[in-house]
C-alpha cells in the first residue's frame, strides 16, 4: 500500500480510533482536492478489513481488493458511460448504486466481523441517493464502516454530516508534494517537476493530473506574456495555435486551470492599483475558463482571450 505523506494529525486520529476498539461507524474525510483523501480512505479500508480478517500481513486482503473481489468491500464512484462516442464519467453517483448496497447489508460480513463502504466522493451523490444513504447512517448495518470522501462538506445534508466523525485533510508543503511526485512519477525531472510542484499548490493529486503535459512550457509562455504584455499578440497567437488541435486537448484542459492559477500566484506580489488589476484579471480568467468548459467554446479563441487577460499583469 502507498505510504501517505502529510496530514499526520488526521491519520493519527484514525489510528487511535482503530486501536481503541470503539471505531465510529461513519467517517467524513474532508479537504481540498488532490491531497490524498481518497487514497487514505482506500488504505484505511484495507487496514480495517485486514484487521477484521486477522490477516496480519495484509497480503490476502490487498490481493482481494486489487482483484475487485473482496466480499466485504464496496466502493461507490461515478460510473463510466458512453456519450457521443466517447467514454465519460456520469454526472453523479446514482440512487441505484446506493440501493445496490442493500443485499450486502442483509447478510453478515464474510471474512470477519466488519465490512467497509467507500464513497468517492459523497459530493457526487444524487439528492435521492443521499437520502437513501442517510437511512443506513442513522441505523448502521452491523459491522459496517462508511468512509465518505468530501471536497465540499458544506454542501452535504446536515443530517449526513451529523452522523459522521470528521477527519480534516489540508494542503501539503512543497517538499511533501515533491516527494509524492517523485514516488508516483519518477521520470519527472528539472523544470517540469518544478512546474508541477508549483501547479499542485499543495495538492499532489492535482499536480499528477498535469504530468506529461509539458506544463513548464505553458508556464514559461504565460510568464513571458505577463512580463512584456505581448503588444504584438504574437506570443498569444503561438500559444493559441499550439493548444487548439485535437491532440492538444489534454494540454488545453490544463491551460484552462493554469491560467487563473498563474494570475492568483502573482497577485500577492502586487499592491495598490496593480493588485486591483490582478484581482480583476483573476476573476475574469475564472469566468472565461468556466464558460469554455460549459459551452465548449473554440479552444484557440479561448486560449488567445485568456492569454490576453494574463497580459494585463505586465508592469507598464
Amino acid at each position: 500500500m502507498t505510504s501517505l505523506l502529510g496530514n499526520a494529525p488526521a491519520r493519527a486520529a484514525f489510528d487511535a480510533a482503530m486501536a481503541s476498539g470503539a471505531l465510529h461507524h461513519a467517517w467524513l474525510i474532508t479537504g481540498p482536492r488532490g491531497v490524498g483523501k481518497a487514497t487514505f480512505a482506500r488504505e484505511a479500508a484495507a487496514r480495517l478489513l485486514a484487521q477484521s480478517a486477522r490477516d496480519a500481513s495484509g497480503e490476502q486482503t490487498r490481493a482481494l481488493l486489487e482483484a475487485g473481489s473482496h466480499p466485504d468491500y464496496r466502493e461507490l464512484v461515478r460510473l463510466a458511460k458512453e456519450e457521443r462516442g466517447e467514454t465519460r464519467l456520469a454526472r453523479s453517483i446514482t440512487i441505484a448504486q446506493v440501493r445496490g448496497l442493500q443485499p450486502l447489508f442483509a447478510t453478515t460480513p464474510s471474512l470477519g466481523p466488519r465490512r467497509v463502504i467507500v464513497i468517492d466522493a459523497i459530493d457526487d451523490l444524487e439528492r435521492e441517493g443521499a437520502n437513501a444513504l442517510l437511512k443506513s447512517l442513522e441505523e448502521p448495518p452491523s459491522g459496517t464502516v462508511f468512509l465518505l470522501v468530501s471536497h465540499a462538506p458544506g454542501r452535504l445534508l446536515p443530517t449526513i454530516r451529523s452522523r459522521c466523525r470528521t477527519l480534516r485533510f489540508g494542503l501539503l508543503d512543497e517538499a511533501e508534494v515533491g516527494e509524492v511526485l517523485r514516488a508516483r512519477a519518477p521520470e519527472l525531472r528539472g523544470d517540469e517537476l518544478d512546474a508541477l510542484i508549483r501547479a499542485g499548490a499543495g495538492a499532489p493529486g492535482r499536480a499528477l493530473r498535469y504530468a506529461g503535459l509539458d506544463l513548464g512550457a505553458i508556464d514559461n509562455a504565460l510568464a513571458a506574456i505577463a512580463r512584456n504584455g505581448d503588444r504584438s499578440n504574437a506570443e498569444r497567437a503561438r500559444l493559441a495555435k499550439a493548444l487548439s488541435t485535437k491532440a492538444a486537448q489534454p494540454r488545453y484542459e490544463a491551460f484552462l486551470d493554469r491560467a487563473p492559477e498563474f494570475i492568483a500566484l502573482h497577485a500577492p506580489q502586487r499592491a495598490g492599483e496593480e493588485l486591483r488589476v490582478a484581482l480583476d484579471a483573476y476573476e475574469e480568467a475564472q469566468g472565461i475558463a468556466g464558460a469554455a468548459r460549459r459551452l465548449s467554446l473554440d479552444a484557440g479563441a479561448t486560449v488567445f482571450e485568456l492569454a490576453g487577460v494574463v497580459a494585463r499583469l505586465a508592469r507598464m
